[in-house]
């Protein structure tokens, strides 16, 4: 049986293990809120895992619906330690429930949707998967401010996700996942088959470049009420969004090679974007 400090450092280490640039700027948060988000965290990854590398995600993504329901009902295994974290996440704060469930609503169109034809189809999944989870924090990082930051928070969700989709366009494909637009891909002239070739060449980079811009618009719509988050929350949400937009110009500096490998923003590149927004 875990006590809520081991809960919590349990779901640091998943977090730790899986997305450094994420712990490395939320470790900046004071202790609870910071516990807090690892909580947020871990139930997030667990549906990701779930879809990408579960067995039967179908059932597996169902039963963890209905343990979800059942959380929400006040009945839960105590001995998870993500499950028993999360408890106490809702106990200390006004929790955004509906964005839980359009979280397990966003992974769901995985299991069922490999390609996207319009860029507005790839939007209402981008909110799903990573508009939800600024949504799921917003009560954490910014109690009292939810409302006027809500806007802010699904545009950085939406830029973050348009990144990851930009960077891992190899590793999609390796599960016969394309989300790059079909029209968008279509208009520059890139096909299934290109892709699948690995050709990068001036066809394929207009076509990046076109959905990079996309990703920096929201960028820069996000940053326009940032200043709304209290002080201790504003340099960690800053810090996340400047490493993750520091992605798109570290792929343009490597000519585009996303095919083959994923491209990560340099230690020392994130330390210096961390202290810079710390001295500010």
């Amino acid at each position: 049986m875990y006590s809520v400090k081991e809960a919590y450092k349990h779901c640091e280490n998943v977090i730790s293990h899986h997305s450094k640039t994420f712990y490395k700027a939320f470790s900046m948060l004071p202790k609870n809120e910071r516990n807090a988000v690892w909580a947020v965290y871990s139930f997030c990854r667990k549906v990701d895992d779930i879809v990408d590398e579960g067995c039967n995600p179908v059932q597996e993504l169902a039963q963890f619906k209905d343990e979800f329901d059942l959380f929400l009902q006040g009945g839960y295994d105590s001995s998870n330690p993500s499950w028993l974290a999360l408890e106490d996440v809702f106990s200390r704060y006004e929790m955004n429930e509906q964005a839980f469930h359009n979280l397990i609503k966003g992974q769901e169109m995985d299991l069922t949707i490999n390609r996207y034809e319009t860029l507005d189809e790839l939007l209402d999944y981008s909110y799903h998967v990573a508009s939800t989870v600024g949504l799921m924090l917003l009560p954490i990082l910014a109690p009292g401010k939810t409302k006027v930051l809500e806007e802010g928070a699904v545009s950085l969700g939406l830029a973050m996700q348009l990144t990851n989709i930009l960077r891992d366009i190899s590793e999609d494909l390796e599960r016969d996942r394309i989300y790059l637009p079909q029209e968008i891909m279509r208009r520059h002239g890139v096909s299934e088959r290109s892709l699948c070739a690995a050709t990068v060449d001036a066809s394929f980079i207009d076509m990046w470049e076109e959905i990079a811009g996309h990703a920096e618009h929201y960028y820069d719509e996000a940053f326009k009420t940032m200043k709304e988050y209290p002080l201790s929350s504003r340099i960690p949400v800053k810090s996340a969004a400047y490493l993750y937009r520091e992605i798109l110009p570290t792929i343009r500096l490597k000519k585009y090679t996303v095919f083959g490998q994923k491209h990560f923003v340099k230690d020392e590149t994130k330390k210096e974007i961390v202290v810079g927004l710390s001295s500010l």
